[in-house]
């Protein structure tokens, strides 16, 4: 039995009571470039990786909303742990409806084993007898120095290697023994601690089994791999994309937090107290409301959608571009709030011995990632909302 089978307390609580070494571990974390391993085994040992394992394997099939909060109160203390949590958390829902011998290689040992990602398709698989040599390198492998197995997009090719057209793309599991980490690939501006590395192999045997297709995958065309089970049947972009707009907003409400503490302490150099400047009150109390909505609307949207499909629904494209609309638009206006705040916060905000710089930038690097980019989700909601197609096959939702 895991260090985190034995655990009593729920994932959240065991976080919340952990909030302080998670916040002292930040910083070493972004110094290695990796979490360090007492944020590792805070993670571990609060079950946070399980929530989305089917319950045979030790997971808790949990409703996504409290994989949500879980993943906001991490990113709260520790913004690369929060990245983390919500990109390594959420594999366990994919994994769940791939093939149960895959399943039972992954945790029929150890219910705790991570397994890292990414999902764009970097790799050409060869099919041969039994399934692939798959060949490429991946960036933005997050967490992937603390996983066992990794997740990797690809193109299946031809026997040259060369894609096929129109391209096939598939998820490839490869177990950690198969693939290079590549060090010092994670050089960059925010979320250093996520330790996002680049991961290559050369002509690694891919079986058939370890193996999905991307677009089947998006479509819930494996969801009778987990008959009945409402969590599964949520579609894959949308329960990704929540994961790293909870990741996001944590860091938002992370950084929200470092800047009331901030100010409780600040006084200008002509001696003017922060906290009873009214302009600046009346900023922050405003960034303090957006934050706070944007929350609700993470939330209040995922607990919809679930009793939407637990009721029987099925999710449409519609359904899914309105959540993925309303998911980036949440994630902006928590940034857009804290960006108001911070420009107001005077000189002594930028230095590296207050927090608020290393969170601002946490959150500029967050942005960058696909599930908060705003522009084609926004595109393919207006354009829906108008009584036209969705035309873009590379859309995530």
């Amino acid at each position: 039995m895991t260090t985190s089978q034995m655990t009593k307390t729920s994932p959240l609580e065991h976080i919340r009571a952990h909030a302080e070494t998670l916040r002292t571990e930040a910083a070493p974390s972004d110094e290695l470039g990796r979490l360090t391993d007492t944020t590792v085994k805070i993670l571990r040992d609060s079950g946070v990786m399980r929530l989305y394992a089917p319950t045979e394997y030790g997971g808790a099939e949990a409703h996504p909303v409290e994989f949500m909060e879980a993943a906001m109160e991490v990113g709260q203390s520790s913004p690369p742990a929060g990245w983390v949590t919500g990109v390594v958390g959420v594999h366990p829902w994919e994994i769940a409806m791939m093939d149960p011998r895959l399943q039972e290689e992954i945790w029929g040992q150890d219910h705790d084993v991570w397994t890292a990602s990414p999902y764009a398709p970097f790799g050409v698989g060869r099919p041969v007898d039994g399934g692939y040599l798959f060949t490429g390198q991946w960036p933005y492998s997050t967490g992937t120095d603390a996983s066992d197995w990794v997740i990797l997009g690809g193109m299946v090719g031809d026997a040259d290697g060369t894609p096929l057209t129109p391209p096939q793309v598939r998820h490839f599991v490869i177990p950690r023994k198969d693939y290079e980490i590549v060090e010092d690939s994670w050089n960059v501006m925010g979320l250093k601690g996520t330790g996002s590395k680049d991961v290559r192999m050369k002509d690694v045997f891919v079986p058939d089994y370890r193996t999905v297709g991307a677009a089947e995958m998006n479509a819930g065309a494996y969801e009778d791999r987990q008959p009945g089970k409402t969590l599964y049947r949520l579609k894959f972009p949308v329960v990704f994309s929540a994961a790293i707009n909870s990741g996001t907003q944590g860091i938002a409400e992370g950084a929200l937090r470092v800047f009331h503490d901030y100010v409780l302490e600040r006084v200008s150099a002509d001696q003017r107290v922060a906290k009873q400047d009214p302009v600046l009150m009346h900023v922050y109390a405003e960034a303090a409301a957006d934050i706070a909505a944007s929350r609700t609307v993470l939330l209040n949207d995922m607990k919809e959608i679930f009793d939407f499909v637990d009721a029987g629904g099925e999710l449409t494209m519609t359904e899914r571009v309105r959540v993925r609309r309303n998911g980036v638009r949440a994630v902006r206006r928590s940034v857009d709030a804290i960006d108001r705040l911070y420009k107001i916060a005077g000189s002594q905000s930028i230095h590296e011995r207050h927090p608020n710089e290393r969170f601002w930038r946490d959150m500029q690097a967050g942005m960058s990632h696909i599930c908060n980019v705003d522009g084609p989700i926004y595109n393919a909601a207006a354009t829906l909302d108008f009584g036209g197609e969705i035309t873009n096959p590379m859309l995530f939702a």
